[in-house]
Parts: C-alpha cells; structure tokens; sequence
C-alpha cells in the first residue's frame, strides 16, 4: 500500500524521520510531498491508499484525483480542512489524532493570557490569575488540559459542553455549565475550544462578549470563523476594559491592533500546535493510524460516516 504524506506545512525533521521509519518497518511505501502546491497534490495523489495532511484543504477535486485512497488521517485535533461529505461519499474514512496536540495548545492559551494580563510587559501594573474564573467553551482534550493547567493556577474552572457529561467535568474540579450566556456572563477569561461547524461559525459576537464581567479577556485558539468580527469589534470600541487575543489572525486583523493597541494580541499565524513535541506525537500518530485501517480496518477516531 501507497502512503502519501503531503504537507504544505511541513513536520518537523525528527517527526518525518519518525513517520517513515513507522511505515518501512509496515511494509508500506511512503511517498513525501513537502511544501506541496495544490497541483503537485493532485498528481501525487492518484495511486495512494492512504493520505497524511495537517492543515491542507482536501475536498472533492482531490478525492476524485485518487480513485485507490481509503483513508485520510489529519495529524491534529481540527478537520474542518477535509470535506467529511465527500469522504463518505467517495467510500473514505477520515480520521483525526486527538490530544496529540493539546497540551501544546492549552500552554499557549496561559502563554497569551498571562502576556495579557502583565499588559504585553510593557512596566506598568498589572494582574494575577490567581482566584480569577476561567470558563472553558467546549471540554474535549485541549479544554481538559487548559482546565488543568487553570488548577495550578488556583482559578476557578467552568466549562460548557453538551456532549459531554455533568460527572466527568466534575471529576476534573471543574463546574459544568449548560447555558452560553452563563459562560460568558461568569468569568473573567473565556477560552474557545469549539469546532467550526453550521452551529458555531460567527456565534461569538458583541451580545455574548458584552456579558462578560470588566476587565474580561476573550481567548480564541479553535477557530477564527467562531467570532463575529464585527460584533466583537463593537464591543471592544463600547468596553475599553475588555481584551481579546487569539493564535488565528483575524480577517480585520490590522484594524483591530490599530483600534485597540495592547488591547488584542494575534500571534502571526495559527501556532497551538507549533512546538516539537505536538509536531512529532501528531505525526507518529498519524502514521500509526493510516497503517492500522489500511491493515484491518481499525477505525476509532473516524469523523465522518
């Protein structure tokens, strides 16, 4: 069997020395595309079984340049890159590395929320965590291990999240919540965790972000179509107490640091994921992923149906 690994942000070079030494020693053959353009993707795709990206776009096109694919692995939490309705249709199973990477990104949440709250270090006075609240929008791995991380900090923990059950979160010290508003309306720091989907794209705007208590501060490391860009900007223009910052640069991005300053933070591209460690358990996983359902069907964290 054909493995494509096609990356036009490549791995780290430990994490593809990792890769092609998991699938030699399976039998398979890799072919590796790195930096790949969208037509070197659409050749090199048309005689693989199986199909290694991070954060490329596959859609349709691409899945019907590869009549041989069966599976698709995303090394990382996010797939909103895959076009899950086409998989399904094309007889191809999506599958996801969850928590590989979730560490890493509960860190940069605390990175930039502490950044905020010294006031991007710039000597004057600022703020502890310490006894704050932190409410968590949607408690999966990233939002388990922002919880964690909020504990070390002695902070109070809330989360949202109605797929997952009152006694787990619970479990975790954490206070479970079934109302947005609440969320948002409780605490002095909200971090998104939520996927991108017909629910969620543009709900996080000025009605939610006007709720929140002063001096409140919006982290944002999902996805940036979750926030209404406009709404928000409305309610930083009427709240100079509130702050926003965030791993995915807005669409209004300049517009935002011009009118806020310190106010907002956006790293210079989406970097939860960007630490060696992620780079290199993202990608091995992925590896053992693709081998395992192309051997005997294994399956267990497919995203489409």
């Amino acid at each position: 069997m054909k493995i494509l690994v096609f990356t036009e942000k490549p791995f780290a070079p430990a994490a593809v020395k990792a890769i092609e030494d998991v699938i030699n020693a399976s039998g398979n053959e890799l072919e590796l595309v790195e930096r790949g353009t969208r037509e070197d993707l659409l050749a090199a795709v048309k005689n693989a079984n199986g199909l290694i990206v991070r954060s490329d776009v596959i859609d349709a096109e691409v899945m019907d340049h590869a009549p041989e694919l069966k599976v698709i692995v995303r090394a990382g939490a996010g797939y909103d890159n895959i076009d899950l309705e086409a998989a399904t249709k094309h007889g191809i199973c999506v599958m996801n590395t969850p928590g590989q990477n979730s560490n890493a990104v509960a860190e940069l949440v605390f990175g930039m929320v502490v950044m905020m709250c010294r006031n991007q270090y710039n000597g004057t006075s600022g703020s502890e965590l310490k006894g704050k609240s932190l409410g968590i929008y949607a408690f999966g791995q990233v939002g388990r291990n922002v919880a964690r991380i909020a504990k070390g900090f002695d902070m109070k923990v809330e989360a949202l999240d109605k797929f997952v059950k009152d006694e787990v979160m619970e479990a975790e010290g954490v206070k479970p919540l079934h109302d947005v508003k609440e969320l948002f309306s409780q605490n002095h720091f909200v971090s998104l965790h939520i996927p991108a989907t017909a629910e969620t794209k543009n709900s996080i705007g000025y009605d939610l972000v006007m709720l929140m208590p002063k001096g409140g501060v919006l982290i944002n490391t999902a996805r940036k179509e979750v926030i209404d860009e406009a709404g928000l900007m409305k309610a930083l223009e009427e709240r100079p107490d509130l702050r926003y910052v965030s791993d995915i640069r807005p669409a209004a991005a300049e517009e935002f640091e011009k009118k806020f300053a310190a106010r907002v933070f956006f790293t210079p591209k989406k970097m939860g994921a960007q630490t060696a460690e992620a780079n290199f358990n993202a990608g091995v996983a992925a590896a053992e992923q693709t081998i395992a359902y192309l051997k005997d069907g294994w399956n267990k964290f497919q995203v489409n149906k």
